[in-house]
């Protein structure tokens, strides 16, 4: 059984609109709730960008079932990894043990707003250090801990859920897909590529996968080509560009030569639940046991879960 996901977006919607969609789409049967940890939002015309972590705390308060992640969360600069830690656990606790932590090393779009972005090899080696100070600190050690890049002098999670909070590492090549098996409990992964996933699993690692896939759904197909092209041009720009480039200005600029159809090509539009039903399978397919969609477009989003309910969420 696959577990069909929403996405809390929230570089396309404010904050209490967020918690106000996070409480339908637990009423329409989503089975879990992944929410992005943006500081900007790739494109001005999003037009949002809350505190992902004030918000995620009052989903956890607001809702009763359903699971929670984040989608992903950068330990490596804009946040210290012993206050993600702490962070964590705390959204652990008001969520009952709802709550897996997902991280990834992040984008420059996000985390240069406290200082250089640093480079990519230097990312790396500082999201292993903060993965051994993150770890054992979930799971209610004392740390004390001395880096290249990271001291932890002294630190202790004193709020913590009964069980530990998982945490979920994005990957995206075998040498990622070793380090979650090795420091993490599930994988994050954002294409539906079944070799990524056997990956992981060859490196040892034996826990969820969870994976995205953005559709537009509505009434009008020509409607919502014209959203995705606004909202959405920029993920077609591969991973290391968009972990590079620096504002939203960057963003728009890099995607000035985008057309339409071509990111239509890549989200299923409209009112024809089969194409989305479809965009879903492949990561079913690939053997993702969580996706979550996006519904690109925060106007469109009280319909679009009154419609999930009806006709999407049956189909799986």
């Amino acid at each position: 059984m696959v577990s069909i996901g929403y996405t809390l977006m929230s570089e396309q919607s404010g904050p209490r609109e967020l918690v106000d969609y996070a409480i339908r789409a637990e009423a329409a049967g989503f089975g879990h709730l992944v929410m992005s940890d943006h500081y900007n939002p790739w494109l001005e015309s999003q037009g949002h960008s809350p505190y992902a972590w004030s918000v995620l705390g009052a989903v956890a308060h607001a809702t009763s079932r359903v699971e929670m992640l984040s989608y992903v969360t950068c330990p490596i600069r804009r946040y210290h990894p012993a206050v993600v830690a702490q962070k964590a656990s705390t959204v652990g606790v008001l969520s009952e043990g709802r709550f897996t932590l997902g991280l990834g090393s992040g984008e420059n779009l996000n985390e240069h707003v406290v200082g250089p972005w640093p480079h990519v090899q230097d990312r790396h080696d500082m999201f292993e250090e903060a993965l051994q100070i993150i770890r054992p600190l979930l799971a209610g050690e004392r740390l004390t801990y001395s880096g290249t890049f990271f001291d932890v002098p002294e630190a202790r999670i004193w709020d913590r859920p009964e069980a530990h909070v998982p945490m979920a590492i994005a990957i995206s090549g075998k040498s990622s897909a070793a380090l979650a098996a090795e420091y993490g409990d599930a994988v994050v992964a954002i294409e539906p590529d079944a070799d990524l996933l056997g990956a992981y699993r060859e490196a040892g690692g034996a826990g969820n996968h969870y994976g995205q896939v953005p559709i537009c759904w509505g009434p009008d197909e020509k409607a919502c080509r014209k959203v995705v092209h606004d909202q959405w041009r920029w993920s077609g720009l591969t991973w290391k560009v968009n972990a590079e480039l620096p504002e939203p200005e960057s963003f728009a600029a890099a995607t000035q030569t985008v057309r339409e159809e071509d990111v239509a090509e890549a989200v299923s539009c409209g009112p024809d639940v089969e194409k989305h039903v479809a965009a879903i399978q492949k990561f079913v397919d690939a053997g993702f046991s969580h996706v979550a969609v996006v519904q690109v477009g925060g106007d469109s989003q009280p319909e679009f879960l009154e419609w999930a309910e009806k006709e999407l969420l049956p189909r799986f």
